[in-house]
């Protein structure tokens, strides 16, 4: 065999190689960029439902459903009394028919593995506390946080969380969390986060409860950047 002849069939050989490599390559990125558009397929079906089931309550109810999967009950003299944690009776008779619905749109099979936690928020203004800290921010602190566990506690008492399964129950359990945020994210008068628009506080809308779906998307793009890295 001479040398060309040998030159030749490394070079075909080193060829195929690429080839193959560049095949692989390709097959991985669309493999990826189909887990991409599935998740972010499913965060907008979720959006959707959730945009179906209340639509015609947001202006009864004064709530407001986010693109980023949050719904915001923002009518404070409906929600809670003046530094107090006893969901009254008007929000009460709302959640009977807000957490049945908006629980069944999260129970679905086809969101269960979209979802890493559903934070309910309390979110109070800048008016200091002191019966239960000296600090005020802390003082609201454990207002707001009292306000988001005394919702959860109503919906675990609820009639339809009784009625789901264990499965069901062990999910949202899992899901779940009650939080306290004291006036850390106050609101404008355009309802938007007075910290980054530099607006003054609404202390109206900044008394607020919130409910806010966390997606799997970190865990996503974590996977895919050690996909890319091996």
């Amino acid at each position: 065999m001479s040398f060309s002849d040998l030159m030749t069939g490394l070079m075909v050989i080193f060829m195929f190689v690429a080839i193959s490599y560049i095949l692989e390559v390709q097959k991985a990125e669309q493999q990826r960029q189909k887990v991409v558009t599935d998740f972010q397929d499913s965060k907008s079906a979720i959006y959707k439902d959730l945009r179906s089931a209340f639509d015609e309550e947001k202006k009864e109810w004064e709530m407001e459903i986010g693109k980023d999967l949050s719904i915001r009950f923002t009518n404070p003299q409906v929600i809670f009394a003046l530094g107090k944690s006893d969901v009254t009776p008007t929000f009460q008779k709302i959640l009977n028919d807000f957490l049945p619905r908006y629980f069944n749109i999260l129970l679905k099979e086809e969101y269960r593995t979209r979802i890493k936690e559903i934070r309910i928020e309390g979110h109070t203004d800048t008016l200091a506390i002191y019966s239960k800290s000296s600090d005020p921010y802390i003082g609201n602190i454990l207002l707001s946080q009292e306000r988001s566990a005394k919702v959860l506690e109503y919906f675990r008492q609820m009639e339809y969380y009784k009625n789901l399964s264990e499965k069901q129950k062990e999910q949202l359990q899992y899901w779940i969390t009650a939080n306290g945020l004291s006036y850390g994210r106050t609101l404008d008068d355009n309802k938007q986060e007075s910290f980054l628009s530099h607006e003054p506080i609404n202390a109206n809308y900044s008394r607020r409860v919130e409910f806010r779906i966390i997606t799997t998307s970190e865990e996503l793009i974590e996977n895919i950047v050690n996909d890319m890295q091996k």
